[in-house]
């Protein structure tokens, strides 16, 4: 009774926050609710047959055992519900999505009574999420002569759990509503600072936009109930910075369809657009949902007589409305025709194709990606089992293939790792693949949601086609507050058991590791042919090709050890001249943003993979290019590095992975000592020239290429968000670089932070040797703005414990983290001092730590968008600018950004990071940092 009453209790604090009561996923509360349900005379009988039909999450959760049961011991006519007869029970099983429900409708249509066998049959027919154990035990059936298994197999081999649903709409009405003008974050849709709720998807759904924006969105609904909310980004791109399925979960919360209506609060097939159209990696996270991403161009440039753009007085482009998208505003998406039309019809607006692909239409008609990838796969077991030829009832895979014409970085990896292409295949970009995944990484702010789509996809382990996987603690490393404390462990334990490494051991054993995710990936990516698959943007590694994902795909790739993806198109970009004494690596990234605009007028790489011909850099330093991919909207990137350049690299990433083992991090698969093993063999591979390094063919058709001159970059430059832009649509975009002498050294830094995944060893050894340079220089260090040093990884901290650059830091910080006793509560206040912070995300992912309200703030990090490091206070907009590490630690010392003069002098001497193009010879990457 006390877990009933409890949950009660649950209940009604919750009604003070406007909230329903919590799905129940604990199948000890879903014991306690049955045994109400059984008592005739219980006064909460009612309620508790509410909670069991309506009100307990599916999948492979412990409810859902306890449902699934229940509901068996219903259908055998061992329990009597009167509510619940039995064609209601078996009802209730089709909305379950599989594992024990999976599990109980096997044993009914396998059992002695031919009438529930043949009712169980029907409803194993509508169901995808079967794994092994599931077809081993109809393939045994159907070989013992059993007729139903063979009834359920041949439907199976036919897809009629696909080919029976209904088809998607021809005719869709929408009604617009403009979230925002420019660009659009994910933040927006789902604030990293409300990261601890996004597994209660009612409570974060609170948190999109704000409240006023659900009120309009709800009275829109009201006035046009026959139509669906479009949310758009106007004069922008939607969704940019990250996947975040908690974006797309929150918008199909109030814009979508409801799943089932035996599940609350999981929606799905949002519609979103953006005149710019949709982030590539928030585009995929809309295919998972089964929604509709739309490319408006709505607005375009204004041009001359002569074709050319007319510019305004900063040297923007002037555009102009081809057609108003304003709030309230019906129109009509066509899915036959792919084209959007005025209300009426009577205007074609523009060509929708791109949003309805063959296979993005199976996504909508199944209601999820993966729902069809676990469709093909079935159809396929049931063929072979049976010994039929397979006619595939989805949409052919596209296959794309130009005799002749060599083949990207890009391509090759997939065509490497291409699953069911017939051999012999060559496939170019366009190409539909289906690929082996080899790495997986899910960070902690969505590790709780990918757990939950495991559990609703029924997986109980990882697939064993994965090379390495890794469950990170980095996203909420700053802060071990109540919120962690909860999600934490529950989240590791769960992960450690489904076979990942975890960076905490769910026992207790081993020391927490709360190192960046993407530090921790590009360490364990030991293959330069790898994909790896990960749950956060910047999964962007400098080995192998690295794509971000929603918690739904990382989920599918854990489950699976499968993708499947259009091949992108591919962007080249070289470099010539030679970087400047002064100069750090982080300013040709920028310089690389700068002249791609300069050269192409338009961003190419969105959408695209950058090919990075960067191979004198080591994994750590070319990561700094990899990781700033993902702001530049690109699809993915791939460094192309020299031999000896990766055989460091892997040597490097070796020992680190080593230390983990050491550290007791390995599981019982030895995952981690396999990809010690995988790195000899690659190392051996490239030695022996049986396999070099990865490098693109000669012949390869590039959709742009960019050549990067290193002799134009003559001084540092930010990346500013540009807050005060006239023009709404600039704000908050990673595309406005400026040199610091446009400060003329007079722009005020209230904050300075070091850290994120931007920053590597190096990095920290340049804070230390500047605080070095500045003390000889004028007899102490004194700093005007508070600075934040976050390491990336423990591995660095010890290095730089045993190198002597840690004591110069802990000199002349005010606060150091401490493992014993870490902070309960976030900073609120800074003072003008260096505070060492645990290795993590930190200010960078504004979920636990931030600036304060207004400030200005020079970080390394890769975000500056509204309000993630810093919130507009009443007085003034926050600030997020992005620099180098130099830049960024002299500006916390001055207070102000620094003129040319006085930033030379800070980095005499110092070894910043080297670059020299793979065709020229020089120092290259190997610094003194390594």
């Amino acid at each position: 009774m006390s877990l009933y009453q409890d949950y009660l209790a649950e209940i009604e604090t919750r009604k003070t926050q406007d909230l329903s009561p919590k799905p129940i996923e604990d199948g000890a509360l879903l014991e306690a609710v049955i045994a109400e349900i059984k008592d005739a005379k219980s006064p909460y009988r009612k309620d508790a047959l509410h909670f069991f039909t309506y009100n307990t999450l599916p999948g492979t959760t412990s409810a859902a055992g306890v449902k699934a049961k229940f509901l068996k011991q219903i259908i055998l006519g061992e329990e009597n519900v009167a509510e619940i007869a039995p064609a209601f029970a078996f009802e209730l099983l089709s909305h379950m999505k599989g594992g024990p429900s999976v599990e109980v409708l096997l044993d009914l249509a396998l059992g002695a009574d031919e009438a529930i066998a043949k009712d169980a049959a029907e409803v194993l027919k509508t169901q995808v999420f079967l794994y092994e154990a599931d077809t081993d035990r109809l393939k045994e059936a159907y070989e013992a002569g059993n007729a139903v298994a063979k009834d359920i197999l041949e439907s199976y081999s036919k897809a009629e759990f696909f080919t029976k649903l209904p088809e998607i709409e021809e005719d869709i009405k929408v009604v617009t509503y403009i979230a925002a003008e420019g660009d659009i974050s994910t933040d927006l849709l789902s604030p990293g600072n409300q990261a601890h709720s996004r597994s209660d998807r009612e409570l974060h759904g609170k948190c999109m936009i704000s409240e006023e924006a659900q009120k309009e969105i709800r009275e829109l609904q009201k006035q046009h109930p026959d139509k669906r909310v479009m949310l758009i980004a106007e004069k922008g791109t939607m969704g940019v910075g990250s996947s975040r399925m908690s974006g797309v979960n929150n918008v199909a919360l109030w814009t979508g369809k409801q799943a089932s209506p035996y599940v609350p609060f999981v929606n799905y097939a949002p519609i979103v657009a953006g005149t710019n159209g949709i982030s590539p990696i928030f585009l995929t996270t809309v295919g998972v949902t089964g929604g509709i991403g739309i490319d408006l161009k709505n607005w375009v440039k204004k041009r001359d007589d002569n074709g050319n753009p007319i510019l305004n007085n900063d040297g923007n482009p002037i555009l102009e409305q081809v057609y108003s998208v304003e709030t309230g505003t019906v129109l009509s998406i066509n899915s036959k025709d792919q084209k959007l039309y005025s209300e009426d019809g009577s205007e074609e607006l523009v060509d929708v194709s791109s949003s309805f692909t063959p296979q993005k239409v199976e996504f909508m008609k199944a209601g999820s990606s993966y729902a069809v990838v676990f469709g093909k796969k079935l159809q396929t077991v049931a063929c072979d089992i049976l010994g039929v030829e397979l006619k595939s009832a989805y949409a052919p895979s596209k296959e794309i293939s130009h005799p002749g014409q060599g083949l990207t970085a890009v391509e090759k990896i997939f065509n490497a790792n291409a699953l069911g292409v017939p051999e012999g295949k060559v496939l170019h970009a366009g190409s539909d693949v289906r690929v082996k995944v080899n790495i997986v990484g899910s960070q902690d702010t969505t590790g709780l949601m990918t757990s939950q789509e495991l559990e609703a996809m029924a997986a109980t382990v990882i697939s064993p086609t994965v090379d390495g996987a890794y469950q990170s603690g980095c996203h909420t490393a700053s802060v071990w507050d109540a919120k962690a404390q909860a999600n934490t462990p529950k989240l590791m334990k769960f992960m450690h058991k489904f076979g990942l490494i975890t960076a905490r051991d769910p026992n207790g054993v081993y020391h927490s590791m709360t190192d960046v995710i993407h530090k921790v990936l590009n360490d364990i990516t030991v293959d330069d042919w790898a994909i790896i698959i990960g749950g956060d943007s910047h999964t962007r590694m400098s080995k192998g090709v690295a794509f971000g994902a929603d918690s739904g795909t990382v989920a599918l790739a854990l489950a699976t050890g499968e993708a499947t993806m259009p091949i992108p198109e591919t962007v080249k970009v070289t470099f010539t001249g030679s970087m400047k004494d002064h100069m750090d690596f982080r300013d040709v990234v920028h310089a690389t943003q700068a002249q791609m605009l300069e050269q192409c007028g338009d961003n190419v790489f969105q959408g695209r993979i950058i090919e990075v011909h960067i191979g004198t850099l080591l994994a750590d330093q070319a990561f700094t290019f990899t990781d700033w991919t993902a702001e530049m909207k690109a699809k993915a990137s791939i460094c192309i590095s020299q031999d000896e350049t990766l055989i460091e690299s892997l040597e490097i990433a070796k020992g680190r992975i080593q230390t983990m083992i050491d550290n007791g991090m390995d599981n019982e698969a030895q995952v981690l000592k396999g990809l010690v093993d995988k790195a000899n063999k690659r190392i051996a591979e490239v030695k022996s020239g049986e396999k070099p390094a990865l490098a693109p063919d000669e012949t390869a058709k590039y959709f742009a290429e960019v050549v990067v001159d290193l002799d134009k970059i003559e001084e540092p430059m930010i990346a500013d968000p540009d807050v005060n832009n006239i023009d709404v649509s600039k704000r908050y975009t990673h595309d406005t670089i400026r040199p610091i002498s446009y400060y003329g050294a007079e722009k005020k830094v209230d904050l300075g932070f070091v850290g994120s995944c931007m920053v590597h060893k190096g990095d920290v050894k340049i804070v230390a040797q500047m605080l070095r340079n500045l003390e000889k220089q004028n007899g102490e260090v004194k700093f005007n703005a508070p600075l934040v040093l976050a390491a990336p990884t423990y591995n660095i901290i010890d290095e730089l414990k045993e190198e002597g650059d840690w004591e110069v830091l802990q000199k002349y910080s005010a606060f150091e983290f401490d493992d014993s006793a870490p902070k309960q509560a976030a900073r609120t206040e800074y003072e003008n001092v260096l505070y060492l912070e645990r290795p993590g995300c930190n200010l960078c992912m504004g979920n636990q730590e931030k600036a304060e309200k207004g400030d200005t703030v020079l970080a390394t990090s890769t975000r500056l968008f509204k309000g993630r490091v810093v919130e507009d206070s009443s007085e003034k907009k926050g600030e997020s600018l992005l620099a180098s590490t130099p830049v960024v630690v002299l500006s916390a010392i001055l207070g102000r950004t620094p003129n040319l003069d006085e930033y030379k002098a800070a980095v005499e001497g110092i070894n910043l990071t080297k670059f020299a193009p793979p065709t020229q010879k020089g120092p290259g990457g190997f610094s003194v940092h390594y």
